[in-house]
């Protein structure tokens, strides 16, 4: 697999992936694909996130864990499905925080490019998965080069907002995030799935980003899925 990141990532990621173990991720996912093992999102759409959000207009990330693992689902935004697919339990419930937070009615759909185009990063923590196989990724490599992408945006000046949902949202950020004095607004809940504890409702960080940006001059996010 080739790393082809948007341009504006790749100068900044550009020592990270020449790295041993990106070219010891690009070998498993090579020796993956040779034994016939179905992987997601498509090998066209693992950098959907970087392509959709180019670095310099990043103004909020979410972070997920790594890429739905049913057929149809995964495009290379966390969270988000294409056009067609059926909305996951858990953008349901990220649908409705938003309704009761800002009073944007839930979408038909799952498709998330529209906050991807306005600068909101969406991005898992690992960037491919096997068909059927949540989580068979993690330690391959994967969480290396994100790690570098969170610390990255840390130390932009042009502050930013991190939206945290669950603990591994909030342990892969916070151990970077606190590393030095920064900017950026850090927002932190449960993870919106059903399975989760609870907490996710009711923590309104919609409005607090958009209330954060506005405070810096930045243009509000429109939440709205259309």
């Amino acid at each position: 697999m080739l790393i082809t990141l948007e341009k504006s990532w790749h100068k900044v990621l550009k020592e990270e992936i020449e790295k041993p173990q990106i070219q010891k991720l690009k070998s498993f996912l090579e020796e993956e694909k040779r034994k016939g093992i179905k992987i997601y999102p498509s090998e066209t759409l693992v950098f959907n996130a970087f392509r959709y959000t180019p670095f310099d207009e990043v103004k909020g990330v979410i972070v997920g864990q790594d890429p739905y693992h049913g057929p149809h689902q995964a495009h290379g935004l966390c969270f988000s499905v294409p056009r067609g697919v059926s909305v996951p339990p858990s953008l349901k419930n990220i649908y409705k925080e938003l309704k009761d937070d800002l009073g944007v009615a839930p979408a038909q759909h799952g498709n998330l490019e529209k906050w991807a185009k306005q600068g909101v990063l969406l991005l898992n923590a690992t960037l491919t998965v096997r068909e059927n196989q949540p989580k068979s990724h993690y330690g391959k490599g994967w969480e290396e080069l994100t790690d570098s992408v969170i610390r990255s945006l840390s130390l932009r000046k042009s502050p930013l907002v991190f939206m945290l949902w669950g603990a591994s949202a909030k342990e892969k950020c916070d151990h970077i995030l606190s590393q030095s004095s920064h900017p950026h607004a850090i927002l932190k809940a449960a993870h919106p799935s059903p399975y989760s504890s609870g907490g996710f409702f009711g923590c309104r960080h919609f409005s607090q980003a958009n209330a954060f940006l506005e405070k810096w001059e930045k243009t509000p996010i429109d939440w709205s899925v259309s």
